[in-house]
């Protein structure tokens, strides 16, 4: 039986919220892989990007879930891009439960609205054709990685949690 659930979806699908709500009602351990990415860098996202770029930034998050991928009663609150290296999904699925957490274009965009974090791959124009254009090409990889979906379109994070904690009741790995 494994014992972690790691949270996976786009930006603004509720991974962190979720996960830290989950995290309190199931007594598990919290794992933000951006804030691990961030300590083990010692800068910002934001700065990571900037300075080293993406593929620094990839490689940090494939050194963090590395770390995190053999340790036990955890909830991993994933990065939207983490789908991106199947490294990555091998190392998750050892010993945790995938979640894909989605939501609908809108719900997302207002989310990146009120969230007032800056997503270094969210440009302020045109954010409506980035997110579409970002979630058509990433939705096959979180499809294949995804042994759960969860759809957070309307939903309070407690709605979440309890949508997730009932299909963690039926789910047989």
């Amino acid at each position: 039986m494994k014992s972690n659930i790691a949270l996976i979806g786009f930006m603004g699908a509720g991974k962190s919220a979720t996960g830290r709500a989950l995290a309190r009602k199931t007594g598990k351990t919290l794992a933000e892989v951006d804030a691990l990415i961030e300590a083990k860098a010692g800068k910002t996202i934001k700065q990571i990007f900037a300075e080293e770029g993406e593929v620094a930034f990839r490689e940090y998050e494939i050194a963090v879930i590395k770390e995190l991928g053999s340790q036990k009663n955890l909830v991993i609150a994933c990065g939207g891009g983490v789908v991106l290296n199947k490294i990555n999904i091998d190392r998750l699925k050892q010993e945790s439960v995938v979640i894909w957490l989605t939501a609908s274009t809108e719900a997302i965009l207002e989310r990146l609205k009120t969230s007032g974090d800056s997503r270094p791959l969210m440009p302020a124009k045109n954010q409506e054709n980035e997110v579409q254009s970002l979630l058509l090409f990433r939705q096959p990889f979180y499809e294949r990685a995804a042994d759960l979906q969860v759809d957070t379109s309307g939903l309070s994070i407690e709605q979440v949690v309890e949508k997730i904690l009932k299909k963690l009741a039926n789910y047989a790995d």
